[in-house]
């Protein structure tokens, strides 16, 4: 095979792949850096003899990122503060890159954070990229029995803790400019009506940039807490860009055209706000780029 072929052969796959490391590292430059491993190695082999290139690049990305989960997992023991997955965004309607269509939601990703290495490969590779436990047992060098009891453990847990609710998009999108107005206005009343009454926030700064240390609860001290924010901190040369996180309506906020914050709520049936997920570490943002023109404070 030509080194134009081999090439292509991954570049095809390299959605995919990306998807996979993403998913597991909860990481851009993590899955970026698998993805490089990956084609170290696919580089390497005699592509000629490989069979099925897809269920080959994707043992190879599975395997790499269970080896650096095992290894991430002790520094997230000592992370200071909530700890949110790092975000992808892209601009809102825009085609944006294709790995995007791999990506599930931040409040997915925290699910998945709390499966063991084995179970979050197991359930990643069936439910989300359609391997059979076959497949999957010959990836993990485990039987095919042994995966199907794993990915039917990992499922029934995904399955109790993911969002109940899955708010159409028209809806977080009103809600999400309709409560960041209220927040801009100092309007505490309207805040109150748009948050629900058990509304959770993880604020993730990861110790280097002020944020809450713990999660907040309830909708007086999440409304409180936003205006005090907001009364203190409230930077002239604000910026808020719509933006998709993850394949849902988020905001972007840039301070002198800087990303600062990367924010996506999660609403009930009656499109109230039950979840605000507000990524802050600036080492999770150092991918996010800023090509949208910088709106004013409120637009």
């Amino acid at each position: 095979m030509t080194e134009s072929a081999v090439l292509s052969t991954f570049e095809e796959h390299r959605p995919t792949l990306f998807g996979i490391a993403y998913r597991m590292l909860s990481s851009v430059a993590d899955a970026e850096d698998i993805v490089q491993d990956a084609w170290l190695k696919w580089s390497a082999v005699d592509v000629a003899q490989i069979t099925q290139p897809r269920a080959y690049l994707a043992r190879t990305v599975t395997n790499l990122s269970l080896n650096r989960l095992r290894s991430a997992s002790a520094q997230r023991e000592s992370y200071v503060g909530p700890w949110l997955p790092e975000p992808l965004v892209t601009a809102p309607d825009a085609s944006g890159p294709v790995e995007q269509a791999e990506t599930v939601s931040l409040a997915m990703l925290v699910v998945l954070e709390t499966l063991s290495p084995l179970e979050r490969a197991v359930f990643l590779l069936k439910e989300a990229f359609g391997f059979s436990y076959a497949e999957i047992g010959g990836m993990l060098d485990r039987s095919e029995s042994a995966v199907r009891q794993v990915g039917s453990r990992a499922r029934s847990h995904v399955q109790a803790r993911r969002p109940r609710y899955d708010a159409p998009a028209e809806m977080r999108r009103a809600v999400t400019e309709e409560f960041l107005a209220a927040c801009l206005g100092g309007d505490l009343n309207r805040m109150m009506e748009l948050l629900a009454p058990d509304v959770t926030v993880w604020s993730d700064g990861g110790g280097k940039i002020r944020a809450a240390l713990r999660p907040l609860h309830g909708a007086g001290k999440v409304a409180r807490w936003t205006l005090g924010v907001l009364g203190r901190y409230l930077p002239k040369d604000l910026g808020l860009h719509p933006v998709d996180v993850n394949g849902r309506f988020g905001f972007l906020i840039t301070t002198d055209g800087v990303p600062d914050d990367v924010f996506t709520m999660e609403l009930d049936e009656n499109g109230r706000i039950t979840e605000v997920r507000l990524v802050r570490n600036p080492d999770k943002l150092r991918h996010v780029n800023t090509p949208w023109p910088q709106s004013p404070t409120g637009g």
